[in-house]
């Protein structure tokens, strides 16, 4: 084989990304091999969803991005208004060359380049990377009769509050539900829910939606805060404790959400019917909730 040519991805995109200050074809970006995201995975990351190139709860996921990078000790490299203009720039460029109505921009900074150690050496310039992807919402037919998921012990690390670039237990996690052909692996750390693998769940038991605490074992989704607001102007009580596994098989409702689910329904469980088996009431008041918040950035 070509040395030239070892490792090379055939057909890699050519729609715009931005790399440490530069816009770029994604298919042309290069970072060092000593870059410690690609050795360490010693980076954070956030996916901001964009409807109609309009970024949604931006400050939140700012915000978010903000917390990761402390818990690194790496300082943000862009002011707000940075990342928001390169967003946008990303996020037209797309739907102008590709059509793509929604998009995803996917933000990641890791310490920079350095040689190998395990200790985080200071002084570092921050690799900053962007890109901008079509936004690939749950189908019709998901929405109408639920998705499927398995369930697994959370087998990660005690951080997971960190929205880390070191994702494989994120990667085992999700292949265990391509492998059982559903949606997503719904996760527990001993007998109390923690997450899915790329998602996080949602239990609703006599109209009360639950969720599990803030905690360092759980990333806190965009959409935590959402679903409460949405609770709140519904009339529904919302609650974040710690909920068994019993309480979780023993769901009226099973929800999973995220920047691409938004809000989904889970109507089976390892092969078992949750609840009467279809989408229920409340996931349709809070699907109806975020439909309308969307509609409220866009209009």
């Amino acid at each position: 084989m070509n040395a030239a040519n070892w490792g090379t991805p055939p057909d890699l995109p050519d729609t715009l990304c931005y790399l440490n200050g530069e816009f770029t074809a994604l298919c042309d970006a290069r970072v060092s091999v000593l870059d410690r995201g690609f050795i360490f995975g010693d980076g954070v990351y956030e996916v901001l969803p964009c409807y109609a190139t309009r970024p949604f709860r931006f400050e939140q996921h700012m915000a978010r991005l903000d917390r990761s990078l402390a818990e690194l000790r790496i300082a943000n490299p862009l002011p707000r208004a940075e990342w928001a203009s390169v967003a946008q720039h990303l996020s037209q460029s797309l739907r102008d060359t590709q059509g793509a109505v929604n998009q995803l921009i996917y933000i990641q900074v890791t310490r920079g380049v350095a040689v190998r150690d395990h200790a985080m050496p200071a002084g570092l310039m921050p690799t900053v990377f962007v890109m901008a992807s079509e936004m690939k919402l749950a189908t019709p037919e998901q929405r109408e009769h639920g998705v499927a998921c398995v369930t697994a012990d959370d087998f990660r690390w005690e951080k997971a509050h960190i929205k880390s670039t070191s994702l494989l237990g994120a990667v085992f996690a999700r292949q265990i539900s391509v492998d059982a052909g559903a949606v997503e692996t719904v996760m527990f750390r001993g007998e109390h829910l923690s997450e899915a693998a790329s998602s996080n769940v949602w239990v609703v038991k006599n109209g009360v939606v639950m969720g599990p605490p803030k905690d360092n074992l759980v990333l806190e989704g965009i959409r935590f805060g959402l679903i409460e607001e949405i609770c709140r102007a519904q009339g529904l009580r919302f609650e974040l404790r710690p909920i068994t596994r019993a309480e979780v098989l023993d769901a009226d409702e099973l929800l999973l959400s995220s920047a691409t689910k938004e809000v989904l329904p889970v109507t089976r469980l390892d092969g078992q019917p949750v609840g009467q088996g279809r989408p229920g009431p409340t996931y349709a008041r809070l699907y109806a909730g975020y439909q309308h918040a969307v509609a409220a950035l866009t209009a």
